[in-house]
């Protein structure tokens, strides 16, 4: 399965003819030891009046479209063939130094990995940091993949994945108390929970291939998919879905990285009109692994 095509379609509506400010494009897949893009293409309509490709500050790839014409519908189509060559999961042995928890990071890295390592969230009853040690042994040192392992299938199994089309994630301790969000809460609870034991981790939004030939049940297909990346000494940054209980690469597309999910929102722009102008959004994700043309979880969702 190393070939996979992601096509991801945005159409917003209108009731009449507006004009568009600035939109920011993010859902170019992000090449990797385990991922390596090989095609692509953007199409937008109404054609813009300029388009252009940065890298942001964390290396991922924007393009950022201008506009000089009035519609009633505005049309993003994304298409990107990729190499995926899922990384297994990630074994550390008791000499590395990260083996057990606590553990250091390097002097030389400590300051690129602050501000993955401190909250960025309230929690003023330390509710969430509670929840967080008791993941840890009550006694002695606790093996780091224990803790990683504990919180992502922990949340898969004692929180129910609801899809919400409201903008936004929702605040770490939402989910904690309600016991239900969607992959970015899922993902946002995870990153803060494991900043409040010192752990450095990141927000990663992208894809899941969901299987045609088989049952993984997993949950997040036909949107864009969110999980987190937790980084180790000795073994980098590493992957954990805790909405499907995935660890390492296997089945996830990586488009972006980021300190914090609003940093990694595929699409944002504005129009200019009355509010009453906007109807509506829909969208159209599938993922397909090659020489297949049956479409995996095509559903009409913005975020999973």
């Amino acid at each position: 399965m190393p070939l996979l095509t992601i096509t991801h379609r945005t159409e917003y509506h209108y009731a009449h003819p507006v004009g568009f400010g600035e939109h920011r494009v993010m859902l170019r897949p992000r090449d990797g030891h385990d991922l390596r893009m090989l095609q692509g293409a953007l199409l937008i309509t109404p054609q813009p009046a300029s388009l252009r490709w940065i890298h942001d500050v964390f290396g991922n790839s924007v393009a950022i479209a201008t506009f000089d014409q009035r519609a009633t519908t505005l049309t993003f189509d994304s298409t990107a063939t990729v190499e995926h060559h899922p990384s297994d999961e990630f074994a550390l042995t008791p000499e590395d130094r990260a083996f057990f928890y606590p553990f250091l990071y390097d002097e030389e890295e400590f300051p690129d990995l602050e501000p993955f390592i401190r909250p960025q969230y309230g929690d003023p009853d330390g509710e969430l940091s509670a929840w967080a040690l008791s993941f840890l042994d009550a006694q002695g040192s606790t093996p780091t993949f224990k803790i990683l392992s504990g919180l992502t299938h922990g949340i898969r199994g004692a929180f129910s994945y609801r899809k919400r089309h409201a903008h936004g994630t929702q605040h770490p301790l939402d989910t904690l108390q309600t016991g239900s969000g969607t992959c970015r809460d899922f993902a946002l609870l995870m990153i803060e929970a494991l900043r409040r034991l010192g752990i450095a981790a990141r927000f990663v939004s992208g894809y899941l291939f969901v299987h045609g030939d088989r049952a993984h049940g997993y949950v997040g297909g036909g949107s864009t998919h969110a999980w987190v990346q937790v980084y180790l000494p000795s073994a980098g940054w590493i992957e954990f879905d805790p909405t499907n209980g995935i660890i390492g690469s296997r089945d996830l597309v990586r488009v972006a990285v980021a300190r914090d999910p609003i940093q990694a929102v595929p699409l944002h722009g504005s129009y200019f009109g009355g509010a009453d102008a906007f109807l509506r959004m829909d969208v159209s994700i599938n993922v397909v692994s090659a020489g297949d043309d049956t479409p995996h979880d095509a559903t009409a969702a913005a975020h999973g």
